[in-house]
């Protein structure tokens, strides 16, 4: 699964599943696509998947996909794609600030909402990766095990 628009790959739209182009793109969108190419592969050949597995990766997509929208300035473009026993999935945005981990804790030692989004995807996937974008904005590309 392939969904790209010009912060990516120069326009093009390439597969079958999700949005792209200057279309809203949601984490369902890109879940659906993981779970796609996820059942997709193994009933071609035959193999059963991990679930747990698979709820990483669906784990992992949520949060890059809300990372992008809440921290990116939206989500430009996203690729779904197994490689042999892993899913890879990319997430385009507009923003140029690399993400980073914040404290749990505020400065007067209280609990702080959010900020655990990044953590969970380094954790989760065994590779990750972020890259500037020529046309600016980042991509980030988690590669989580799914067999």
């Amino acid at each position: 699964m392939r969904t790209n628009d010009s912060t990516d790959h120069g326009g093009a739209q390439h597969g079958a599943f999700g949005r792209g182009g200057h279309e809203q793109c949601c984490p369902a969108d890109v879940r659906s696509a993981v779970r796609q190419a996820v059942t997709g592969s193994c009933g071609a050949i035959g193999c059963p998947y991990d679930e747990d597995g698979l709820s990483d990766a669906l784990l992992v997509a949520s949060e890059l996909t809300t990372n992008a929208i809440l921290h990116g300035g939206g989500i430009t473009g996203f690729d779904v794609d197994m490689d042999g026993p892993t899913v890879r999935v990319s997430v385009s945005d507009r923003s140029d600030r690399l993400p980073v981990t914040t404290d749990p804790l505020d400065e007067q030692g209280r609990q702080r909402t959010g900020g655990r989004g990044w953590p969970i995807v380094c954790r989760l996937a065994r590779n990750v990766r972020v890259a500037c974008l020529p046309s600016g904005g980042k991509r980030i590309t988690a590669v989580v095990p799914v067999f």
